[in-house]
């Protein structure tokens, strides 16, 4: 067993802007990374709207995919978010906000490397909380049927990703990349600039989509004969006298950093999209023929399982060993008793959570009436008896808790997910919401039975000292 290392979150310690032209858009555009709280996570903010409305970098408010990832929400959009958002994780930084006063990001030079150097320029901090990571311990796999596409994460010590892109043109066959660690991101993969063909370039010329691109920002592999009717049209369009073809297939506008650049750049691209998870991945990325859809669509699906997983995440505890709390302990602090005290342990307790357990016996003197023939723990006693568990939390934050009372506030987002019968053995799990203040306990509550999520609710109570 290795030992768990706990990283914590960071964000930036001062903000910093940087200026360009979109690609798509073809307009000025200031881009400023600000630091953001812990757990805000990135999110983009379009200063130059009314309300500055603010838009997450989240894989459900992806619209569309063509030439860029585009993100939407409430009407308001954000188009190529893939470049700036691979710079924000190839940095490890958790919390960004990013202000843009236009829809679309600078291209600056189609890679991520001059947003990788202003985000240092900023100073990288440590923030105190930690960083949550999924840990993935199956395959899980997307596949476009269409284009054939497809990615799988597998299980792995770090976070890795391998591309393989194949074009199927002479002037760019297959090619491969891989990132071993994210650390090496800003060396190898950062600088790795955006491509398109000829033929590409030729389509989005001709409906005027392609404003912000002089040539300097983009690889241009030519896989198909050059007119001189294009030739005149590509020197207009980039201000350039004469344009002419490398050996290499590429137009003369830059020289390549790396023969596998194109596969490097895809690389960066899925990185991007994968940020749109919005949770830390410990597994190996292989994307075979990437492309934004697919990308998108597996960061989706990725998002959901661990949206599913996190909120069924049942603890583990070792039922054998002494419990934090026994129960004669619990009756010291509580000042229920039977038929009403519904916990019989506790078997874990920080300054921000609890975790306690009932064992549901068909001896419990609700079962006679709750049903006659089939009986069920009601709802709204396995709701006390979570508040009992958090009681036992906000008691043991007064030197003498026995001289108090618990009573609700407030009960709020109760769901009942699975029925409780006898034989059960209840595990609720409480996590402060907020610090507990004037003896106000506000808290996030679990109940888990047979490894299943069955219950979960927020609770407000407040500890009042007794007469």
């Amino acid at each position: 067993m290795s030992d768990v290392v706990v990283s914590k979150q960071r964000t930036i310690k001062k903000e910093v802007t940087l200026t360009g032209v979109g690609l798509h858009t073809g307009k000025e555009v200031t881009l400023t990374f600000k630091p953001a709280p812990e757990n805000h996570g990135y999110a983009f903010c379009r200063v130059d709207l009314e309300g500055n409305p603010i838009i997450e970098a989240d894989a459900n408010y992806v619209v569309n995919t063509q030439r860029g990832t585009n993100l939407e929400k409430n009407g308001v959009s954000i188009q190529t978010s893939e470049h700036v958002l691979a710079a924000c994780v190839g940095l490890e930084i958790d919390n960004l906000l990013i202000e843009l006063d236009a829809s679309e990001p600078p291209i600056m030079d189609g890679s991520s490397k001059f947003f990788i150097e202003a985000l240092e320029k900023a100073d990288i901090i440590e923030q105190d909380a930690e960083r949550e990571e999924y840990v993935v311990k199956d395959v899980i796999s997307y596949t476009d049927e269409e284009s054939g596409s497809e990615i799988i994460v597998m299980p792995s010590e770090e976070y890795q990703v391998t591309t393989m892109v194949d074009f199927g043109t002479k002037v760019l066959g297959t090619q491969n990349a891989s990132l071993k660690r994210l650390s090496d991101f800003k060396t190898e993969i950062a600088d790795a600039r955006t491509f398109s063909f000829l033929h590409e370039l030729e389509m989005l010329l001709e409906h005027g989509l392609i404003k912000g691109g002089d040539l300097n920002n983009a690889i241009v592999y030519v896989d198909k004969e050059l007119s001189p009717n294009t030739m005149e049209k590509l020197k207009v369009a980039f201000g350039k006298d004469s344009i002419a073809i490398k050996p290499n297939g590429i137009l003369d506008n830059l020289t390549l950093h790396y023969p596998n650049e194109a596969a490097r750049h895809k690389l960066l691209d899925v990185i991007g999209d994968l940020a749109l998870i919005g949770t830390r991945i410990k597994g190996k990325i292989i994307a075979n023929k990437p492309g934004h859809f697919v990308n998108t669509q597996f960061a989706k699906k990725l998002s959901k399982i661990i949206k599913i997983e996190k909120r069924n995440k049942v603890p583990q505890f070792d039922l054998s060993k002494p419990p934090l709390m026994d129960i004669n302990k619990i009756m010291d602090m509580l000042p229920h008793r039977s038929p009403f005290l519904l916990i019989d342990r506790i078997l874990e307790m920080s300054d921000k959570h609890v975790v306690g357990l009932k064992n549901v016996t068909m001896n419990e003197p609700f079962f006679v009436g709750h049903f006659p023939g089939a009986p069920v723990m009601p709802g709204v006693l396995q709701v006390e008896a979570m508040a009992q568990t958090g009681g036992i939390l906000a008691l043991s934050t007064v030197p003498d808790p026995e001289n108090y009372l618990t009573y609700f506030m407030k009960i709020d987002k109760v769901k009942f997910k699975q029925q409780v019968l006898p034989g059960d053995t209840l595990i609720f799990k409480l996590e402060l919401i907020t610090p507990i203040r004037r003896g106000i306990c506000h808290m996030q509550a679990f109940a888990y039975a047979n490894g299943k999520l069955v219950t979960e609710a927020e609770l407000m109570a407040q500890i009042v000292k007794s007469k």
